[in-house]
């Protein structure tokens, strides 16, 4: 291989344990939970408020038949992506519990950094995302007591308090186990009331304009902004990471999560996204319960529980940051709540939230923070990365179509990335633009 294992978190310091490979030395837990228990975490962190906005990014620029097909090819493209990326968990001896280690143990130094700039940077926005749909589910609920709502900057420091907090006392992945049935509830809460109230909207509403709206180049930017949306809502980046806690045969265990994910998960996450544009059309709002008719307890229940689950469903896609910077500042040897290391994890904690939200206060745009993750950095992470450490891997002995096939994914991602992510900034400029101009007013 071109390099080491590049594992600067834990100092080249390896755990061997008994099945004859290597892990590299981390502060959080590896190999203790079940397939079932992975696979439902991720049915609920996908399921997450994200699926709030869906509906306004995903089927509004695309309309029905590409809206559609596209949710149905982005989705078993990402499913089969992951399901390569999974069997990559293990490579010559060594178990890869972080993406970055990989790519820096198949292609070298540079190669590890790229993948820590790319993967980080989709944790930070994916978690600024978090934060701001947090804050409008309680400036939501705020707006139905009141006619004077305070400023969303204010829900959105709240919000990054409590994600704070929670990430605190609930440090890793596995230590989540406690708070699935309560967040599986929440999910279920917020999905069912959510769907009654956009079937009977959409009954009601007869005036739908299904219609795709703008220039020619307006839909252009607009759809490849969609498809960026939908990946998002169908992967994370950070497979390693989840893979980590999986206990052994931990690649079979993880397909069977994937497998978990990409049916129930999909289903529910696909399914509000595709109601809502059913019941409201292209005009549906950027924050689907804006829309919604019925009695006030309807919507203060439906913001209260999607932001009560977000609490949890962040957290999952912040572990990885968490990780790095648990395992580098925190004593391996003492337990995690030793008072050396709560020590540590309040003032990392602390950075990377407090970051996070002075950053989500400055650029309240839910939309871009979606469309630019993943166009950005989950394209090259889920599509083509794993294209690349199979050729590198396999060489000429995969074969033929096999080399062809991988070559095709890597070059068609790689102007999926600079397309998707032109389109991203474009959005980015012109709602700057827009909010910058009503706040003068």
């Amino acid at each position: 291989m071109a390099g080491s294992s590049m594992d600067t978190e834990a100092a080249g310091h390896e755990l061997k344990q008994g099945s004859g490979y290597s892990i590299p030395a981390t502060a959080h837990a590896v190999d203790t939970d079940s397939w079932q228990q992975v696979g439902l975490l991720m049915v609920i962190g996908f399921n997450c408020a994200y699926v709030l906005s869906f509906s306004n990014l995903m089927m509004v620029p695309l309309g029905w038949a590409w809206g559609v097909a596209c949710l149905l090819l982005v989705g078993a493209a990402a499913w089969y992506a992951n399901w390569l990326l999974a069997g990559l968990h293990f490579v010559d001896g060594q178990r890869f519990i972080r993406y970055r280690d990989l790519m820096g143990f198949v292609f070298g130094r540079n190669m590890y950094y790229i993948t820590w700039f790319l993967q980080f940077t989709t944790l930070l926005l994916c978690n600024m995302g978090f934060i701001l749909l947090g804050a409008r589910a309680l400036k939501a609920i705020n707006t139905e007591f009141t006619h004077t709502p305070a400023r969303l900057q204010w829900f959105i420091t709240a919000t990054g308090f409590i994600y704070f907090a929670f990430a605190y006392f609930v440090p890793t992945i596995s230590a989540m186990r406690n708070w699935l049935a309560a967040s599986a509830a929440l999910t279920l809460a917020y999905d069912v009331a959510l769907l009654a109230i956009l079937i009977r909207d959409g009954k009601s509403n007869k005036q739908k304009d299904y219609n795709v709206h703008g220039t020619q180049a307006e839909k252009v930017f607009n759809a490849l902004g969609a498809v960026a949306a939908i990946l998002v809502c169908n992967t994370s980046g950070l497979l390693p990471e989840i893979q980590s806690t999986v206990r052994e045969p931990a690649v079979r265990g993880m397909r069977l999560a994937l497998l978990l994910q990409y049916t129930a998960g999909a289903a529910g996450y696909y399914g509000i996204s595709v109601a809502g544009y059913w019941a409201y059309g292209s005009a549906v709002s950027e924050y689907l319960p804006n829309e919604l008719g019925g009695p006030r307890w309807a919507a203060v229940l439906i913001n209260a529980t999607a932001f009560l689950q977000s609490i949890v469903s962040q957290h999952l896609f912040t572990v990885p940051i968490h990780e790095a910077m648990d395992t580098r500042l925190q004593r391996l040897d003492e337990g995690m709540f030793s008072r050396y290391n709560l020590t540590r994890r309040l003032c990392a904690r602390g950075l990377v939230f407090g970051f996070n939200v002075f950053v989500t206060a400055l650029f309240p745009f839910m939309g871009d923070f979606v469309n630019l993750v993943g166009s950005f950095a989950l394209v090259p992470l889920t599509f083509t990365f794993p294209s690349m450490v199979i050729l590198k891997i396999k060489g000429k002995s995969g074969g033929r179509c096999n080399r062809l096939w991988h070559w095709g994914i890597i070059v068609f991602s790689s102007v999926l990335c600079v397309a998707t992510t032109a389109a991203a900034v474009r959005l980015i400029f012109n709602n700057a633009r827009i909010y910058h101009f009503f706040a003068d007013m």
